[in-house]
């Protein structure tokens, strides 16, 4: 029997696995642990209610909330580095939040206003 055709993998895999194996017996093919993925439902909550309270909450100088900004809280609160896509992940999948883009015009825009200047 062919292990690579039964498995469907490639020989340089096959190779590498036995390789390893070898080396450190079946503790050693076991799949690495990735880290953050066992963050349980209060460390969410705690993420949850830390980001509600905003950036400049946790000593940033804008309100504006990056990816960046929020992989930064939830390390602190947890010990655990994201990425970006792990952040994300994270914000649209636990917490069920979705982007969210500033308005392009002003609050303060006054409509008449521009209407009577473009007429005059």
């Amino acid at each position: 029997m062919d292990v690579t055709v039964e498995l469907e993998v490639f020989q340089q895999t096959a190779s590498r696995w036995y390789r390893q194996w070898i080396e450190g017996g079946r503790e050693a093919l076991e799949a690495p642990v990735v880290p953050g993925t066992g963050l349980d439902d209060t460390q969410i909550a705690a993420i949850r209610e830390e980001l509600l309270k905003g950036p400049r909450a946790h000593g940033f100088a804008t309100g504006v909330c990056t990816l960046g900004r929020v992989a930064i809280v939830i390390e602190r609160l947890t010990a655990v580095q994201y990425g970006p896509t792990q952040t994300w992940t994270i914000l649209r999948t636990r917490l069920g939040w979705s982007r969210q883009r500033p308005a392009r015009r002003a609050v303060e825009r006054d409509e008449d206003a521009i209407v009577a200047w473009r007429e005059r």
